[in-house]
């Protein structure tokens, strides 16, 4: 039942008040869809969202003075006193959600308990009216001219297909995170979206990822006590995690969610990438799903006004669980890469004509298949064999391209490649920088695209499924030259891996040529190849006089 909260309860309250864009109108109307336990919610979007949005499901809906009250600022159903707020285990407040957004929309609710008769709530320009309505148990929000009257904020909205990707990941985060709930999502009427609501991680995976992603990943759960303050708590941790060989470039497919809310909490997401340690390749991010749920009393979902993060008792702690859980489940089955060993770059390109600065240098060892320890005068260097090969391909590859430029070549037959949804629109806000780049591309249906060509420096062609990394780099807005994001991505490739097996002439050659790079001390993603230990370090380490050998 819903009330008007008391003024001490309304102070505490700082999230969804404010309807900042149309992908946070979703999340309070989607919230709200899935405390109502609903089985089925279907989101219509017109345009970038301010044109309408509308969110159907088939939850326990409203009576006719719930309904009237929950376009009402400060009411709820979800709490009755102040302390209430610590421990409330739902997702949101319906009575604080509708009105907010109806204060800067058209806002239209239509409801049924289930009765012979429902109820519709229409708020426009402040007004109120109610009337009877038909309508099947469950309830629908459908949302109008958006920021209509607030033409500042609705010229800060980006484009309307950058709103519509933001929305999309709203939503697919929520699909995954509740494979147990129908998801279904329409943009100008075109469905971009749907789950089967199976509960089945795996179902809502293949929907969303495709089967690529689907056949390539286990499910997993767990439990760990946290402890904090004297108190311990019991956190169950469950989910789906795909294997190191399904990556992306970035970290937004880690979708997460803490006692049943979907959000982009950077410390669980983290902990998910540190469970996989060195199972990732370098630069890559998995693929997966975690859900976390531990008492109320422990999560504050009050500390962020965009419900993107939330507050922990004990943040390290339930981090240490993620963490633990999520390396536990990886380390059932032999999941490692079996790397190759390329320095085939040699044969396509000239070898840098630099003089070494590291012609004195000796290889003197190696340290867990992966860091050559080189001895140059009077200090020991660390060399990373990886970055250091990156650091050498990039550079030989930059120099060609920026005569040859980036040529495509053909994929025959051509390669379909499905992308999710959010990846979907995500191409379509940047599609004209997409193929500037040397992909050629056609829509095939259902979120898959056709490939017909693909960039090739040099003529080493790119793997068409590099299409999703490539629309991320370029979408996130922080790649000022996405064709140096190319070929970055394109040395790293070839080089070598971490346990790649290297002779003593290769190890010596591979140093040869870092010193010969322009650059030779940073990996082309930023990342040190060499650290230096000086022998004065030494000396002081193992309590010797300067130079005393004996």
């Amino acid at each position: 039942m819903i009330h008007r909260l008391d003024p001490q309860t309304r102070s505490k309250i700082a999230a969804g008040e404010v309807a900042t864009r149309p992908a946070s109108v979703v999340v309070e109307l989607v919230e709200n869809a899935l405390d109502a336990g609903a089985g089925t919610v279907e989101i219509e979007v017109g345009g970038d969202g301010t044109d309408r949005i509308r969110v159907a499901d088939d939850g326990h809906g409203m009576s006719e003075s719930d309904a009237e009250l929950a376009v009402e600022h400060h009411t709820t159903s979800k709490l009755t006193e102040a302390d209430d707020i610590e421990t409330v285990e739902t997702l949101g407040f319906r009575g604080e959600a509708l009105p907010s957004i109806a204060a800067v929309s058209r806002l239209e609710l239509t409801t049924n308990t289930g009765g012979p008769r429902g109820t519709r709530v229409v708020v426009e320009d402040d007004e109120t009216t109610v009337s009877p309505a038909g309508r099947a148990k469950g309830t629908t929000v459908e949302v109008t001219d958006l920021f209509a009257d607030r033409p500042a904020r609705k010229k800060a909205l980006a484009s309307p297909k950058a709103e519509f990707a933001r929305i999309s990941a709203v939503v697919t985060r929520y699909a995954l995170t509740r494979p147990d709930v129908r998801f279904v999502l329409r943009h100008d009427g075109h469905e971009t979206l749907t789950t089967p609501g199976t509960g089945r991680f795996a179902d809502v995976m293949l929907a969303v990822y495709g089967r690529d992603a689907a056949s390539h990943a286990s499910t997993f759960d767990s439990v760990r006590e946290v402890k904090a303050g004297g108190e311990t708590a019991t956190v169950e941790i469950d989910g789906l995690l795909c294997y190191p060989d399904v990556t992306r470039s970035r970290r937004d497919h880690v979708h997460v969610s803490v006692n049943g809310r979907a959000l982009a909490e950077p410390r669980i997401r983290r902990a998910v990438v540190e469970g996989y340690g060195t199972l990732l390749p370098d630069g890559r991010e998995p693929v997966g799903v975690v859900r976390v749920n531990l008492p109320p009393e422990w999560v504050d979902h009050n500390v962020h006004p965009a419900k993107d993060e939330v507050g922990f008792r004990d943040a390290d702690a339930v981090a240490e669980a993620v963490e633990s859980s999520v390396r536990d489940a990886l380390s059932t089955a032999d999941l490692r890469r079996s790397g190759e060993l390329a320095m085939d770059l040699d044969s396509s390109l000239e070898p840098v004509s630099a003089e070494s600065v590291f012609d004195e240098i000796r290889v003197i060892g190696r340290f867990r298949e992966l860091y050559l320890l080189c001895e140059a005068d009077d200090d020991l260097l660390v060399v990373d064999q990886h970055a250091a090969h990156e650091r050498i391909n990039y550079e030989r590859l930059r120099e060609a391209v920026e005569t040859a430029g980036i040529d495509s070549v053909a994929v025959d037959p051509p390669a379909t490649v499905s992308l999710s949804s959010t990846d979907v629109a995500l191409l379509e806000a940047n599609r004209g920088v997409v193929e500037a780049l040397g992909f050629r591309i056609a829509e095939f249906g259902d979120g898959t695209y056709r490939v017909g060509a693909v960039p090739a420096p040099l003529g080493r062609p790119f793997s068409p499924d590099a299409l999703t990394d490539v629309v991320a780099d370029v979408a996130a807005g922080d790649v000022s030259d996405p064709r140096d994001e190319l070929l970055k991505d394109l040395a790293c490739h070839p080089s070598i891996k971490a346990g790649d097996d290297l002779t003593d002439e290769d190890a010596t050659r591979l140093v040869e040529r870092l010193g010969s790079c322009e650059t030779p001390y940073a990996c082309p993603h930023g990342r040190p190849t060499v650290l230096s230990i000086d022998e004065e370090t030494f000396v002081r380490g193992f309590g010797r006089r300067s130079g005393r050998r004996g």
